[in-house]
């Protein structure tokens, strides 16, 4: 979907005020060069106070002011957080989880398949679109609000998913052999004996559940999806912030969602990204869950909330604010959007701060917004709806996160999966090299010329094959340890690993451990210090690859730990153990340049990125993330430099500012 320009704002609340000062606020982001507010998708209590009774106040408050001031609106479907009035309609309506019964509070705390939340649902649904559709700046809608499956485990989940299980295994025989349950006496002989899946202790049976858990994810959305096609116009969109697993910021894929699949029943995917600021600030998650979101439609994406001040320990550093809004841009972001606007008085997110504080005067991160927004004014049509061409994917699968929760690697735990794909994007961001997320889902391998898969544990036949055919006919591929082990219901494939992928890889093992005083040592680079495996090792043997590395240990020594084989016309290459980030930059350059790729010299914390705007000219971004100036050499055509309207040579040093930027516009 095409934007008619960058959208920059932030969500909005007139509900949440001390005091009446809309006009101010309006005023405020018109200066700051805001042109979109986020609305309603918290606030069904007001809207609806009571059963029936609607109460449109605050609503209308902000659709006449945003209207005034000449800011568009995206209203949000306010289902996420329900009244307390509807919480006691029925007994089912908060959700039963493993952990027990919900109690009414916090949000995201109902079973998303009761009929009596989702009739109401609706209902408040169609009462807010009937209410918006016609207002000519709403421009579009989000659904909810960062949905999850919120671990709905209550009886009538349960039966639904008896009856998916059904639609799939017609022969309750074949259910049985598929998932392994004649281990500890767990067979079902009898639909009607299915058990209480919580008490499971079948890896299989309960990633199935979680995967079908995702699924009502899916239908939910499209279920709202469809309502909302009712009421729009064929102008305005459907779009989500989706989020991402959550380790005190945005970590990696999120696992009570497949947002690929959800996806579809929308016009733009968008996201939530928060990240470290201050002398923690990377970048890193904004380009990994940026890429996540990109590969969702395959296409540019809306930053839907970002932070503006943030927690307390977010409090950004002069310049990150742009640094970061910059970086989403680049990414292929179409929107940059804060939440919020305003610093909440009360409740739990009273010191999550906007982009005002608690005393609504300007502030440094204000005042940085406005230089943001005055910036997008004046070059916001070079640089929108930027389409990024990359050679390297990285493919990414639910079913292996929720493989790796079952059967953690080490001590990373749940979150095994999620380590190693930042253990590995990560890499590849610190080196400049640009990728695309895809998914197992939809694996347009061709596209690339090297693709790198974390731990990819479960997969299925057909996608191993797939995998084999595109190194046999000239791809490349990079494999992390623990892939093609057990299949698409976690039943561990009983030959020699990693299945299927043994004669691509040129390797086989069929033992593993935790390393205790494993060293790693590289075959190619005598000078590279040795660095401790950590976490997982197998005991690789190279059948036709060639070793890039070996375990130094007493006991160990005589096994690959990293090979490189070359297969029909491409090549492949098997990360056999988990080590440190030196080391992987280390292997990965080696790894790029026998894949023909041609490495920049500008490594982190330089970061460089590119795209072809609407106007078919090369845009390059220059990112420093860093404290301390740093000086560029300009290596490509001669160029506009955007942001000081200045000329570029070849050989021309860039300055660039602590947390500076530099965006050059070339044929």
């Amino acid at each position: 979907m095409k934007t008619d320009h960058i959208y920059f704002g932030a969500a909005y609340y007139d509900e949440y005020m001390p005091y009446d000062r809309i006009e101010n606020d309006m005023e405020m982001m018109k200066k700051a060069g805001m042109n979109l507010i986020r609305i309603a998708e918290s606030t069904w209590s007001t809207l609806e106070p009571q059963e029936g009774i609607y109460d449109f106040t605050h609503l209308d408050r902000m659709l006449a002011a945003a209207k005034k001031h000449g800011i568009q609106v995206i209203v949000g479907t306010p289902t996420y957080a329900i009244p307390s009035w509807l919480a006691k309609k029925s007994g089912d309506i908060l959700a039963l989880t493993q952990d027990g019964q919900e109690i009414y509070g916090h949000r995201q705390n109902m079973d998303i398949t009761s009929p009596i939340y989702r009739k109401h649902a609706e209902n408040i649904i169609r009462v807010l679109l009937q209410h918006v559709h016609d207002e000519p700046h709403v421009i579009g809608y989000q659904i909810d609000n960062e949905t999850h499956h919120y671990h709905t485990a209550g009886e009538r989940a349960q039966a639904l998913f008896v009856d998916y299980l059904k639609e799939q295994y017609p022969d309750i025989k074949d259910f049985n052999r598929a998932f392994g349950l004649d281990y500890w006496s767990n067979r079902v002989n009898h639909w009607a004996d299915f058990p209480d899946v919580r008490g499971t202790i079948n890896g299989s049976l309960g990633a199935e559940y979680e995967k079908f858990q995702r699924k009502l994810v899916t239908d939910f959305f499209h279920w709202q999806a469809s309502i909302i096609e009712e009421y729009k116009r064929p102008d305005q969109f459907i779009t989500h912030n989706f989020d991402f697993e959550w380790h005190g910021i945005s970590y990696g894929l999120q696992p009570d969602a497949n947002q690929f699949d959800a996806a579809k029943c929308m016009s733009i995917a968008g996201c939530d990204i928060y990240h470290p600021s201050q002398d923690d600030l990377t970048g890193a998650e904004i380009t990994l869950c940026g890429n996540i979101c990109r590969g969702l439609k395959r296409d540019n994406y809306l930053i839907l909330e970002t932070q503006a001040q943030g927690n307390i320990d977010w409090l950004p550093y002069p310049g990150q604010l742009r640094l970061c809004a910059y970086s989403h841009l680049a990414n292929g972001a179409d929107s940059v959007m804060y939440w919020h606007w305003h610093s909440i008085h009360n409740a739990i997110e009273s010191y999550w701060k906007g982009v005002l504080s608690h005393d609504f005067s300007e502030n440094a991160t204000y005042l940085e917004a406005v230089e943001i927004g005055g910036e997008l004014k004046r070059i916001g049509d070079k640089i929108k709806h930027l389409k990024k061409t990359n050679q390297i994917a990285l493919l990414l699968d639910h079913e292996s996160l929720t493989g790796l929760k079952y059967f953690p690697t080490g001590s990373l735990g749940e979150s095994s999966y999620n380590r190693i794909v930042r253990w590995i994007g990560d890499a590849l961001y610190r080196a400049n090299l640009e990728y695309d997320v895809i998914y197992t889902q939809d694996m347009p391998l061709d596209d690339y010329q090297l693709i790198l898969v974390p731990s990819l544990y479960s997969a299925s036949e057909d996608t191993l094959r797939k995998l084999d055919s595109y190194v046999e006919s000239g791809g490349h591929l990079v494999v992390a340890f623990r892939s093609g082990f057990s299949d698409e219901h976690l039943k561990i494939y009983a030959d020699s690993q990693p299945h299927l992928l043994n004669k691509c890889l040129g390797i086989s093992y069929n033992q593993f451990t935790i390393p205790k005083k494993v060293s790693l040592e590289l075959c190619f680079d005598c000078s590279h210090k040795e660095s401790t495996v950590q976490e997982w090792m197998e005991l690789v043997t190279a059948d036709t690859a060639v070793p890039l590395a070996k375990y130094r240990h007493p006991a160990w020594g005589s096994y690959a730990a990293v090979t490189k084989n070359s297969y029909g016309k491409g090549m492949a290459f098997y990360l056999g153990c988990f080590f440190d980030d030196d080391t992987m930059d280390v292997l990965l350059k080696h790894i790029y340049e026998c894949c023909g790729f041609s490495l920049t010299a500008l490594q982190f914390p330089i970061i460089v990125k590119r795209g072809i705007n609407e106007e078919g000219r090369k845009i390059t971004y220059y990112f420093n993330y860093s404290s301390d100036a740093q000086t560029v050499t300009y290596e490509e055509s001669e160029g506009l430099s955007l942001l000081d309207e200045k000329t570029v040579q070849i050989n021309d040093c860039l300055t660039l500012s602590p947390w500076g930027v530099a965006i050059i516009e070339t044929e």
